[in-house]
């Protein structure tokens, strides 16, 4: 029943073994993989998204001068996590992926409703309060301790954080997680009045935070990079870390929508060559590893177009 509920380019159907089989020759992944940037880029300039400009304005930031001081040097990267991945050959573990990451974060939610006329700002805006208005109705009232998880270059965290303390009236603590240093360092120069409390370089399977620590914990845009085992330890660590009656909230790719399970030929070549752990994410069962790693399981709704939340409790 569950590959019924995934794309037929995703898992062990004919096409998806076909394109995995093309994206396996060297050459070919390469073009696609120069394609697929180039696609990027190009949308993103056509809808006014100013990557050139932000890239070169992170590059003369002082972003280059924390990455000593941001480094947890403890940390040993995963194998998942070293292959590559979005287009560039060392992953996130880059300067060009970290300089990138905003525009095409900002690009990213363009791609939501493209048949509407918004900026790009808006956009964001849209998607951000889509996930936020769901996550509301099933986090605690009362909210003091935030963490997200695989943060990136912290927009995601930046909006989380004024979202709860605009719903609270009062400060509340927020920590921003992720594996690469190079993207934490600019999540910290974006971060300009310092209003997250800790950009913090971890594992999110070993994230070395105190138990019960977190009302909320969000995954956003997280599992579809991840091979399935590393979702399961991650699932198991949040339980760990949030307090009886924390909200877990993850937003990523619906494997339902329409506008997934249609994808263009060309595009889903294109996607998969950039993202190695999609078969995983596509024939996962979130819902059913969340209840095995003992989550109450509350919840999966569409939230735009592309995307589902998925939210689960601790009791």
């Amino acid at each position: 029943m569950r590959d019924k509920l995934k794309p037929d380019w995703a898992g062990e159907d004919f096409l998806s073994h076909f394109v995995n089989l093309l994206i396996g020759i060297d050459p070919l992944y390469k073009v696609m993989k120069h394609q697929a940037r180039q696609v990027i880029i190009k949308t993103a300039h056509q809808k006014g998204v100013p990557w050139r400009e932000t890239y070169q304005e992170l590059e003369r930031s002082g972003a280059k001068a924390l990455l000593e001081q941001i480094t947890n040097n403890s940390v040993l990267y995963p194998d998942y996590y070293k292959v590559p991945f979005h287009a560039y050959d060392q992953g996130n573990l880059s300067w060009q992926a970290a300089f990138e990451a905003i525009p095409a974060t900002w690009a990213m939610a363009l791609r939501v409703w493209p048949q509407e006329k918004l900026s790009w700002a808006t956009a964001q805006e849209r998607l951000r309060g889509s996930f936020h208005q769901i996550l509301g109705t099933y986090s605690p009232q009362s909210v003091t301790d935030v963490l997200d998880i695989g943060c990136s270059v912290g927009i995601s965290t930046l909006a989380l954080h004024r979202y709860y303390c605009q719903r609270q009236h009062n400060f509340v603590r927020t920590v921003g997680l992720d594996l690469s240093p190079y993207m934490l360092a600019v999540a910290k120069i974006w971060d300009e009045k310092g209003e997250i409390s800790e950009w913090r370089h971890a594992k999110g399977e070993e994230t070395g935070l105190p138990d019960n620590s977190f009302d909320v914990v969000t995954l956003q845009f997280l599992l579809h990079e991840l091979p399935r085992h590393a979702t399961r330890a991650i699932f198991q660590e949040v339980l760990r870390i949030l307090r009886p009656g924390g909200c877990l909230a993850i937003v990523d790719n619906n494997p339902l929508s329409q506008v997934i399970q249609n994808l263009p030929p060309a595009l889903f070549v294109l996607m998969k060559s950039t993202e190695p752990w999609s078969d995983d994410y596509y024939t996962f069962d979130v819902e059913a590893a969340l209840k095995e790693v003992g989550f109450e399981y509350r919840t999966t709704i569409p939230s735009d177009p592309r995307h589902r939340t998925i939210i689960a409790t601790k009791n």
